[in-house]
């Protein structure tokens, strides 16, 4: 279930912010390609100027398209929201369709597939509806065991690694208030905003990044694990604390890192059912992927190394928020996160900090301050993946982090 839904990220087919046009940005110059509705409402582009734009090919039979970017092979079921590639079919917003003699492709297939599936290759920038090549990427995701192994990034990583973000929360489910956030501000809305420039910082550090939400969308908690599948390293879930009214809880105050175990104290496992909390937002629909057996994933977990690596990710980033935070650090924790328990790779869950503080309020809703801390969690994660790769010799086409 979980893999299937895969690509239907945000659905982003179905919003109205689809532009009117894209452009594709290339080492063959620049085109603009229109964006147009099909008969059923859903956002299109017109395969040949698209594929012209990005030298890809293209072949109609039998009820398949097969589109070719970057040498790797994209089926399209034409009149279904289905699509293939290695070997898996997976769903889209909309479908593939003929008119005429030409063919029409998703407008998913180029916001969200082509970045996803060729994340070394390709960047969507969503606000100027920009898909650019990146210059001097050779491999892509389901490519990259061709590369040498003596291929490095400026940063000395191998290329190829691959982070799912997770933006906590979203749509219907609001997360904490915001006691001390802008009126109208809550916590789905800092963590997109902080998930968005950590997805943007990690691959300004050519680390290719998926992300479980791009917009105000509600993941189901047992899905948002899913994403980070057979080529994904690491997962990282962005949460914001708070507390109930009591007697001075606005004086408390900080950021803490979580990895997937039993709690420890009575405060990780307060924090650990506030987040898991949230699946009350999920229709029974969404709630299909949720796993309930969460004692037995636990059980399972610790005996794979996962939760070691896990723990050593969560210290890392611990310690480099430290740098930029105004808060105090209040460590690494472990607890039963419900968000964590799909993820078959190293995962976190980071508190940024708590709304409930005045302090911290401020801090978490100014640009510059999640920027930073954006910044910070990236140059944790460079760190965790090369030092995984000096102590493994791990090439990133098993998964630095498995």
């Amino acid at each position: 279930m979980i893999a299937t839904a895969l690509l239907a990220l945000s659905l982003v087919g179905a919003g109205p912010a689809v532009p009117r046009e894209i452009l594709v940005a290339s080492l063959r110059g620049e085109a603009r390609v229109p964006v147009r509705r099909d008969a059923s409402g859903f956002p299109v582009v017109a395969a040949a100027p698209l594929l012209t734009a990005l030298g890809g090919e293209l072949h109609v039979d039998s009820g398949w398209a097969d589109v070719v970017v970057a040498r790797q092979p994209f089926r399209f079921l034409l009149g279904a929201p289905l699509f293939q590639f290695s070997s898996k079919l997976l769903p889209l917003a909309g479908p593939a369709s003929l008119a005429g003699d030409s063919l029409y492709l998703p407008y998913q297939f180029v916001a969200e597939i082509i970045p996803y599936y060729l994340a070394d290759q390709y960047r969507w920038d969503a606000r100027r509806s920009r898909l650019e090549e990146l210059r001097g990427r050779t491999t892509s995701l389901a490519g990259r065991a061709g590369a040498g192994d003596g291929a490095r990034l400026p940063n000395g990583l191998r290329p190829g690694h691959v982070v799912t973000v997770d933006p906590g929360h979203g749509g219907v489910d609001p997360g904490n208030p915001g006691t001390f956030f802008p009126r109208g501000v809550h916590e789905k809305d800092v963590t997109l905003q902080v998930g968005l420039l950590l997805r943007d910082e990690l691959q300004r550090r050519g680390i290719g990044v998926r992300m479980t939400r791009t917009r105000d969308t509600l993941i189901a908690l047992g899905d948002r694990g899913g994403y980070c599948t057979e080529a994904c390293d690491l997962f990282v879930s962005l949460h914001i604390n708070s507390l109930a009214r009591r007697r001075g809880y606005t004086d408390i105050r900080g950021f803490e890192t979580y990895f997937l175990a039993e709690a420890r104290t009575e405060d990780a496992a307060r924090v650990a059912k506030m987040e898991n909390d949230a699946v009350r937002f999920e229709t029974q629909q969404d709630a299909v992927g949720t796993v309930g057996g969460l004692d037995f994933i636990l059980k399972d977990l610790q005996l794979n190394e996962h939760l070691r690596e896990s723990a050593r990710l969560a210290e890392l980033v611990q310690h480099e928020l430290g740098g930029v935070h105004t808060g105090e650090s209040r460590g690494v924790k472990q607890a039963g996160f419900m968000v964590l328990t799909t993820a078959r790779r190293p995962a976190i869950l980071v508190e940024l900090g708590y709304s409930t503080n005045p302090q911290d309020g401020h801090f978490l809703t100014v640009r510059s301050s999640q920027k930073a801390m954006a910044s910070s969690i990236a140059d944790a994660v460079v760190e965790y993946l090369l030092e995984y790769e000096r102590k493994t010799g791990a090439n990133p086409d098993s998964g630095a982090g498995r």
